[in-house]
């Protein structure tokens, strides 16, 4: 992609990428919420055998577990024709409640978690298809400063827990969104060896079986629950930190 323009708030053109000594604050978003409403993150996924939706739904509940903080639950477009699906044997019980997003409503959010499977090392078509569709928000930088977290399932241990999500994390460097890791902070769970558990460093996981028959584990469920409570507090506190220099 070319460089391009944006739009200040008064609708004059902007480049997308400030000049030096020019400041951000026209360019960059920053937190789409006022101080008066509940502070908005979307969990947007991509769920093939349904995996991927068990995550994003305990993501939420951590979300909403922190005080002014609301999580949204949000779907990619399929891309497979139905005959595929049924052939891969997709399972047909996803939630259907949970709608479909464009594009255009990501400028909507304060943060995000974003949750696929892999594929041979990388995100699901499904998922790389919508990061695709946002060049027109890439070329105003309008998600830039937001931040965004990742959450994968593979089918084996040596399936990619770690690479999918470090191959991945290129879609929010070119946005300029902000990757916010889980580090070790889910504490000794991290540690145990006494179990088969997905999950990392970078973000929650879990093992689906080359079948698909796994379903998460509780451990998987928490530290998915986790990850959602930790990034709804780092958006918080970035939202927070960012009130009290524009009063101060």
């Amino acid at each position: 992609m070319g460089s391009c323009c944006g739009k200040s708030t008064d609708g004059a053109a902007q480049p997308a990428i400030p000049l030096a000594d020019t400041p951000i604050s026209g360019i960059v978003n920053g937190f789409a919420s006022s101080s008066t409403d509940k502070l908005q993150v979307f969990i947007i996924y991509y769920s093939m055998y349904g995996h991927v939706e068990t995550l994003a739904k305990a993501m939420k509940t951590g979300v909403d577990s922190v005080e002014g903080v609301e999580g949204y639950l949000y779907r990619v477009e399929e891309t497979l024709p139905h005959h595929i699906l049924e052939q891969l044997g997709a399972a047909p019980t996803k939630d259907k409640s949970v709608p479909i997003i464009s594009a255009k409503e990501l400028t909507e959010a304060d943060g995000f978690i974003f949750g696929f499977p892999t594929r041979f090392g990388a995100m699901a078509a499904q998922m790389k298809a919508f990061f695709d569709s946002t060049g027109s928000l890439w070329q105003g930088q309008l998600l830039a400063g937001k931040p965004a977290g990742l959450f994968v399932s593979t089918a084996t241990q040596g399936g990619g827990q770690e690479s999918t999500i470090l191959t991945s994390i290129t879609q929010l460097v070119h946005h300029g969104m902000l990757f916010v890791p889980i580090g070790y902070t889910f504490g000794d769970n991290m540690f145990k060896l006494d179990e088969v558990r997905g999950g990392s460093p970078y973000g929650a996981g879990t093992f689906a079986g080359s079948d698909g028959s796994r379903a998460p584990s509780k451990t998987e469920l928490a530290l998915a629950q986790h990850q959602g409570k930790y990034t709804a507090s780092v958006v918080k506190r970035m939202h927070d930190n960012q009130q009290y220099k524009h009063n101060s």
